[in-house]
């Protein structure tokens, strides 16, 4: 956990830039019958009924310090999926960087590994090269900054029905754009010294 937080308190440098990563389903959903919108005095209404299309990933960058933050929709959530879309961080979006820092959960997939599986070698080392990989502990995902921003594109998007991969990518990409065109940040507070305060109970008790 303190080496996360550590690395929230590192000072903004472009050439390093630190970028948290997260990710999470979105189930296709349509309507089976025609809702009825709003009237004056009545609400709109939904039939309780649905049909279910598959499900889609939904993937996470959010630079805190910048306000910037990318989201792509894909079909699957595959270590080679993974792959590709740390190859477009490195080469897309921070192709000047030295080296990007990526705070992440340490789900199976998310490992170096994976550029392995969906790449030669040669290209798979260069693109590890520029990487820094920082995982939360188990059961502290919470420390993820992109998971913030997860949240609120669910809240602000993606909590309706939404039938098929087309439309959730639209959605997701005009919100990360209003998003960023207002670089609204993430102002994150909580260092090393409150978890040592707030969270004494996880630490060891040393006697004395």
């Amino acid at each position: 956990m303190e080496n996360v937080l550590d690395v929230y308190q590192r000072p903004y440098d472009p050439r390093r830039p630190v970028v948290g990563m997260d990710e999470q389903p979105k189930q296709l959903i349509s309507e089976t019958r025609t809702p009825w919108p709003c009237r004056p005095g009545a609400a709109a209404k939904v039939d309780y009924e649905y049909r279910r299309h598959g499900v889609v990933n939904v993937w996470m960058f959010s630079e805190p310090l910048t306000g910037w933050r990318s989201v792509k929709v894909t079909p699957r959530r595959t270590a080679i999926d993974w792959a590709h879309q740390m190859r477009d961080l490195v080469d897309r979006h921070y192709p000047k960087a030295e080296r990007i820092t990526v705070v992440l959960d340490n789900l199976n997939t998310h490992h170096l590994a994976s550029l392995y599986a969906a790449f030669e070698p040669a290209e798979a080392q260069r693109i590890a090269r520029r990487l820094e990989l920082v995982y939360t502990p188990k059961h502290g995902s919470w420390l993820n900054v992109a998971e913030i921003e997860l949240s609120v594109l669910s809240r602000q998007c993606l909590s309706r029905r939404m039938p098929n991969l087309a439309m959730i990518q639209q959605e997701a990409q005009a919100w990360a754009t209003r998003r960023n065109a207002q670089e609204s940040r993430i102002d994150w507070r909580f260092t090393t010294d409150k978890a040592r305060i707030k969270l004494k109970r996880l630490y060891p008790r040393i006697e004395t």
